[in-house]
């Protein structure tokens, strides 16, 4: 698999930045809580979002900046609707929590759900591996 390239710090906080400042804080308390909870993912900007990179280059998680709210977007959300049915979204993979800035943040249900991203993301990727190897 093709590895993921990842930000500088610099980049990293210019996307910061460039937020609304009444989403500046929700967005770095977002950051902490995925990267306390999955400590070895790392850091990319892609699509104008901050995605949370794993090792191999596989994308687990994403922030998306919207104007009243951030999604916390899972890559693999579709195997947590029934987990999380709180998750916004329909398709093949990707489902999304609304944190709106005017709200406080649920920072046991952000941790659970980055977990379980991860496994699913990892989850889907042997999937791949096992029906590869039958072909």
């Amino acid at each position: 698999m093709k590895r993921a390239r990842l930000a500088s710090a610099p980049l990293i906080e210019a996307w910061f930045d460039m937020l609304a400042g009444d989403a500046r804080p929700h967005a770095r308390r977002l950051r902490q809580l995925v990267q306390a909870a999955v400590p070895e993912l790392g850091l990319s900007i892609k699509w104008g979002n901050l995605l949370f990179v794993l090792p191999d280059g596989r994308h687990a998680l994403a922030l998306a900046a919207q104007k009243a709210h951030l999604n916390l977007q899972c890559f693999s959300g579709h195997a947590l609707q029934e987990r999380f049915p709180m998750l916004d979204g329909n398709g093949k993979g990707l489902r999304s929590l609304k944190c709106r800035h005017s709200q406080p943040l649920d920072e046991a249900l952000v941790t659970a759900l980055t977990l379980a991203c991860v496994q699913a993301v990892r989850d889907d990727a042997a999937a791949g591996a096992e029906a590869d190897a039958s072909d």
